[in-house]
């Protein structure tokens, strides 16, 4: 590569890395005089690269918007940092692009990798190991996204054409109030004009997406990751819930988070710190998953309904029983497998716990 050409592309690097930079600043960097450092930016646009001339006594050049994306100079922990971005919002389902995207945007920077750095990734890639499997959610649109983004932040109302879990189509005018990435998916939050209530849409089954003429004024409370969360808890399922805990607020977040159940916790300044007699709901498919959670939670609870659960509260129990007078043998073990996003790990359990 010819010296002039090595200096364009380095003063590319150094319009990408932001701000405003004075003719001087770039001479000095480049070891070039001033007219040079312009001869160079004119090759830049010349190549349809936006470079934009800022006059005034902090005057200089700055990279602009163009029409298209310029080459991108990435240095080595730059490109490090995206082909690891790459692979970990693949893994969370956090892309928003087609994987054949995601894979030949991943390939074209490994291929300009210096070759001491592509062997350290390869390396790194080979001994990663994760904790959980790797998802395949559908990826929501990117024009969806970016529409509904447009539309939350100038407030503006937005038509929808959209498909919910059952398979029926139908046409919504959405007053979005925020965007929330949650468990590999992505989920827009808004009031649903059609019916006047709070809705949760998956990005993922939005088809197509329309702003709409006017405006609406969000309304206070919570955020929209909140709205999220305790929209899962209070999901239609086969099964209602109701238990009462004596515990902490904190406690019993830590075994059942917002995501799974909802809490009527103290007001500020009646004991929240304390353990008291607490009101916990939550819905649910399958119940075989909350006799283990509960056992964990290693306070005194009564469950309130449904009966169904209270038999299996007693069900495991007597299996823990068998177990530590060593007859397990005599009682069939029936794994148990958690069915809800959230739901903690199964751990021990005392004989404070009861089911009425």
């Amino acid at each position: 590569m010819s010296r002039p050409t090595a200096r364009v592309l380095t003063l590319l690097e150094l319009l990408q890395s932001g701000g405003t930079r004075t003719v001087a600043e770039l001479a000095d960097r480049l070891g070039v005089e001033g007219r040079t450092v312009r001869r160079y930016v004119d090759q830049l646009i010349d190549l349809d690269i936006p470079v934009e001339s800022v006059r005034g006594r902090y005057g200089g050049y700055r990279l602009g918007t163009g029409h298209r994306l310029p080459p991108l100079m990435l240095g080595d922990d730059e490109a490090l940092a995206v082909l690891l971005g790459l692979v970990a919002g693949r893994r969370a389902g956090l892309t928003t692009s087609q994987r054949t995207a995601t894979e030949t945007a991943s390939a074209k920077i490994r291929r300009v990798l210096p070759r001491h750095l592509a062997h350290r990734l390869d390396a790194l890639l080979e001994s990663l190991a994760f904790t959980d499997e790797p998802g395949q959610p559908d990826a929501p649109d990117s024009g969806v996204l970016l529409t509904l983004a447009d539309a939350v932040r100038h407030r503006r109302p937005v038509e929808l054409r959209y498909t919910d879990r059952d398979g029926r189509p139908s046409h919504r005018t959405l007053h979005a109030y925020g965007i929330v990435a949650h468990a590999g998916r992505w989920y827009v939050t808004g009031r649903d004009a059609g019916i006047d209530e709070d809705r949760t849409l998956r990005l993922d089954r939005i088809a197509d997406a329309r702003t709409l003429p006017g405006s609406f004024t969000p309304p206070e409370g919570p955020s929209p990751a909140e709205r999220v969360v305790s929209g899962f808890a209070t999901a239609a399922y086969r099964h209602e819930v109701t238990l009462r805990i004596h515990a902490t607020a904190a406690h019993v977040r830590a075994h059942l988070p917002a995501s799974v159940a909802s809490l009527e916790e103290p007001p500020a300044g009646e004991g929240g710190e304390d353990e008291r007699w607490l009101r916990v709901e939550l819905r649910a498919e399958r119940l075989d998953w909350l006799p283990p959670v509960l056992a964990a939670l290693d306070r005194p609870f009564v469950v309130e309904r449904p009966d169904a659960l209270r038999d299996l509260v007693s069900a495991f129990a007597d299996r823990l029983a068998a177990s530590a007078g060593g007859h397990a043998e005599r009682v069939p073990v029936k794994p148990v497998q958690p069915v809800l996003q959230g739901t903690p790990r199964q751990t021990g359990v005392r004989s404070r716990w009861r089911a009425r």
